[in-house]
């Protein structure tokens, strides 16, 4: 069997189309050579929550091993170089912090290939401000599992900032995403299943949190590719935001 979407429990409501599959142990990601960076990335958080997190295991701790993918062609990933001195943070998609159970799982976390280029004052600050409201939200009783899909976002009506390794030998540039994609898929004990689509710039955010939700089949076109396909189109109509208003998250 070598099906990724038979063996990835992250990847079972589905994911959008990419390049490459990347299938990790604790995470997927779907990578775009032509961006070389990841187009989405999958995860469970913290694989069923509470319930995996009992008090006596030891959490691991971030290990900040960032390195090259090398399950990716030489000429369509990323370098440590191409972030030198670039004044982009090397931006986490699936958190380190949502990364903890053991260290080789927060390693992972770590690969390039799970990377974006980020304002520093969007990756420390706004980001990491929404992937706290996720925790939390995966944190509550009622909640049997939370999963997420991040994308980094290109706007070509916008003009396109690149950072890349001068010297490597195939002169690999990064282009550098105008905001970033989070939508988040919460499965309830009850078997509901409730949806939250994020658009926020690459860049210091200003507003609540809840004023950047979007439906999710205008991130949906703004990604190019299909959200949580493999759910029953006629469940996911109204959480993609084809009826009514979008619920807040909190």
């Amino acid at each position: 069997m070598d099906d990724p979407f038979q063996m990835q429990r992250e990847l079972r409501y589905g994911a959008p189309v990419c390049d490459q599959i990347l299938a990790g142990r604790y995470f997927t990601i779907g990578y775009s050579w032509y961006f070389r960076q990841a187009k989405w990335t999958l995860e469970i958080v913290r694989r069923g929550g509470k319930e995996f997190m009992p008090d006596v295991f030891k959490k691991s701790e971030r290990l900040d091993n960032f390195r090259a993918d090398v399950r990716l062609p030489h000429r369509f990933r990323a370098s440590l170089a191409a972030y030198k001195g670039s004044n982009y943070d090397r931006g986490h998609l699936v958190a380190s912090a949502n990364s903890i159970l053991r260290s080789i799982e927060n390693s992972e976390s770590f690969l390039l290939s799970n990377m974006s280029p980020q304002t520093p004052a969007f990756n420390r600050q706004g980001w990491r401000k929404l992937e706290e409201e996720v925790r939390k939200l995966n944190d509550r009783d009622e909640i049997l599992e939370v999963y997420v899909l991040n994308c980094p976002f290109f706007d070509f009506t916008k003009p396109l900032e690149i950072i890349g390794d001068k010297a490597d030998a195939y002169g690999i540039n990064i282009p550098v995403p105008h905001g970033f994609v989070k939508s988040v898929l919460a499965e309830f004990h009850t078997g509901e299943l409730k949806l939250w689509t994020f658009l926020m710039p690459n860049a210091k955010i200003q507003k609540p949190l809840k004023d950047y939700l979007i439906k999710t089949y205008d991130a949906e076109q703004l990604i190019g590719g299909r959200f949580w396909d493999r759910v029953s189109g006629g469940d996911m109509h109204k959480a993609k935001g084809g009826d009514g208003p979008i619920e807040p998250m909190w």
